[in-house]
């Protein structure tokens, strides 16, 4: 059984780059080496797949433990980047994301894994969208040096939450109940909750996060890009205010989450023995 998984393995691999996105008749963009995706794919099999599902496309059989879904790969949409929006983030994006996971989300930290093996995901990750074979990512936003943290800015910053209308999605007071924020979807046609800006955001909650938030948007979201819209000092007021309405408390539906995909990676074999790895009908399952 094991041979036969393996020599799966290899043939899944050897077609994605020679028949998938990294086909050598196409155009191709930072062609990986081999023997890197076979190390992502492994670490993808043991610890991502159980949620994005084998072929990325965030219908793992975990997922419907979450309220927050897996990504799906496949479109080559990221929320988070440092790239303009509309642009495919950087390595170092998806590295960071893998790292740190999202904050109050099934996304759990993978920093237990080591970093040869994090940034092989990455590669392996790619494959999964034909952007990454015909894109590159644009420069990274520049992020400027922060002002220093008076009341008058934070003050000037409850203004700006005023003037860019953050209010009509996220409320008065920043808890994600204002009156736009019913009925929204992403793209992927899942519903969507403006976040609650009192409680630890997923990318973080510190002003330097949240001003990185608002210049590159959150691709496939309603959350939108305010680059060009404000001026330096006014996103630095918005983030500060913003920040400031932050308790650094993750809700009971956080904790919820968060406990759900430690549960998954333990059950799973991520992290310990793993019990659905020990199982061999469940062991299999996870390998289709």
């Amino acid at each position: 059984m094991k041979q036969w998984l393996l020599v799966l393995g290899i043939g899944t691999i050897s077609y994605i780059v020679s028949a998938g996105p990294w086909a050598a008749d196409k155009p191709e963009i930072g062609r990986p080496d081999f023997r890197v995706l076979e190390q992502g794919r492994l670490v993808f099999e043991q610890n991502c797949a159980i949620c994005h599902g084998p072929l990325g496309d965030g219908r793992g059989m975990a997922g419907m433990m979450v309220r927050t879904k897996p990504r799906d790969f496949r479109p080559g949409m990221f929320k988070f980047r440092s790239t303009p929006t509309g642009s495919l983030p950087t390595d170092q994006d998806l590295f960071q994301t893998i790292s740190r996971g999202l904050r109050g989300t099934g996304m759990v930290a993978q920093d237990d894994l080591p970093e040869s093996e994090r940034r092989a995901v990455v590669e392996y990750v790619k494959t999964f969208s034909e952007r990454f074979r015909s894109e590159k990512p644009q420069s990274p936003v520049p992020i400027p040096e922060p002002p220093p943290r008076t009341p008058e800015l934070v003050s000037k910053g409850r203004e700006m939450y005023q003037k860019a209308e953050c209010f009509k999605c996220h409320g008065a007071g920043g808890r994600g109940d204002g009156p736009s924020a019913g009925g929204m979807k992403d793209n992927w046609g899942y519903p969507i909750q403006p976040s609650d800006l009192t409680r630890p955001l997923k990318r973080g909650s510190t002003a330097e996060a949240i001003y990185r938030t608002v210049v590159t948007g959150l691709d496939g979201t309603p959350m939108p890009s305010y680059e060009g819209a404000l001026t330096d000092e006014e996103l630095w007021a918005l983030s500060f205010y913003v920040a400031s309405l932050n308790s650094g408390v993750l809700s009971e539906r956080q904790r919820r989450e968060e406990g759900a995909g430690e549960m998954v990676l333990r059950m799973h074999g991520g992290r310990g023995g793993g019990m659905m790895r020990r199982m061999p009908m469940m062991r299999d399952m996870c390998m289709m």
